[in-house]
């Protein structure tokens, strides 16, 4: 009877040291490990959005007697004016790095994935990763001293070529016994050039004036320093590109360059964008490069080649934060908010994109 029951009893399930029981709790573990690490993460960008917007409610509500008597840098164009042009440079440095670095980025991606050698490829990819850990102060650096004498020259040269198209198009501007006059333009283009002074063929739009301290230096500095991000990220879509689709291709006949437009650009379209949303955030934010190689300004127009007419919302707080006090300070952490704001609108609308592109990208075939 005994040894019976003595079988009985080891023959019994043990369910609390089974195998399947350990792995149930170390699922609903790790489950909830990172559920709590997601929201931690909303926790974290809820309270920065709460911070930014306590600190600078001041700033915000305080009107224009107020911001003119406490805040010594915007006693001129008060909260939103000074916003607005700050506003008005960041997207204009970041757009001009967008169309300068995207081109490149793809036409680089395409060359390391579908055209160089398999160790040409790897040495590229690794001189790619340098690029993006060099700090920022670095370009800086490199811009001043360097690349500045250099885009002298062709900015001048760009200046002499093509503002005489301008002119004829809106026509040019002299001075003539202490007035403004205008003289030639097409009808429509002359009184736009003449009332407004943001218009964009406006024939002073590239008059360059040396030093080259200007928002098209710190468009190309940007542009250098967000090519590596969207390389490697374009990079990894091309190669993601189904080898099969690529073969099939070929054999029908289509040449490398009309696999790569029919193949490998549809399927990496998402991915494109991806990249280029992300390089557009780092552009938005960065702030010492542009701080050393702007000549700063708050002008809204589209001068890109004239120093002391625009500057940055992350320029303007770096230049101006350790001096600021009171609501100085308040002003400068509302400039801080609206950029946040900003990049958050950004990224959401690039999100957005993503997911409309990716409905119909070859990856889902």
């Amino acid at each position: 009877m005994n040894s019976q029951h003595n079988t009985y009893e080891e023959s019994k399930p043990h369910a609390i040291w089974s195998p399947v029981a350990k792995g149930s709790r170390a699922d609903q573990v790790f489950r909830w490990f990172s559920s709590g690490a997601g929201a931690l993460i909303l926790l974290l960008l809820a309270a920065v959005a709460i911070f930014l917007l306590l600190s600078s409610k001041n700033a915000l509500f305080a009107s224009s007697e107020t911001i003119a008597s406490e805040v010594g840098f915007a006693k001129e164009t008060g909260f939103w004016g000074f916003a607005g042009a700050a506003i008005f440079g960041t997207l204009l440095a970041s757009v001009i790095a967008l169309v300068i670095a995207v081109p490149f980025a793809v036409c680089i991606a395409l060359f390391i994935s579908h055209y160089a050698p398999r160790r040409l490829a790897s040495f590229f990819g690794y001189v790619i990763d340098l690029l993006a850990a060099i700090p920022s102060v670095v370009f800086g650096l490199w811009g001043m001293w360097s690349l500045e004498p250099l885009m002298r020259q062709i900015l001048q040269w760009i200046s002499t070529t093509f503002t005489p198209v301008l002119q004829f198009i809106s026509g040019k501007k002299e001075m003539i016994d202490g007035k403004e006059m205008w003289s030639g333009g097409l009808p429509g283009f002359k009184s736009l050039a003449q009332s407004y002074d943001w218009w964009p063929l406006n024939p002073d739009v590239l008059a360059f004036t040396p030093p080259a301290r200007n928002i098209m230096m710190g468009g190309i500095i940007l542009a250098v320093m967000i090519l590596p991000i969207i390389t490697s990220l374009a990079r990894e879509v091309f190669l993601q590109t189904p080898r099969l689709q690529e073969e099939a291709s070929l054999a029908l006949g289509a040449t490398r360059f009309e696999m790569i437009k029919m193949v490998v650009l549809p399927h990496g379209r998402s991915g494109i964008v991806s990249a280029s949303m992300l390089g557009l955030g780092r552009a938005l934010g960065e702030t010492m490069a542009l701080l050393m190689v702007l000549s700063p300004g708050l002008m809204v127009n589209f001068k890109i080649f004239s120093p002391g007419q625009h500057s940055t919302i992350a320029s303007q707080i770096a230049l101006r934060f350790p001096e600021a006090s009171g609501l100085e300070s308040d002003f400068l952490i509302a400039l801080g908010f609206i950029l946040f704001v900003i990049t958050f609108v950004v990224n959401f609308i690039a999100r957005a994109i993503v997911s409309r592109y990716a409905e119909f990208s070859g990856a889902n075939a």
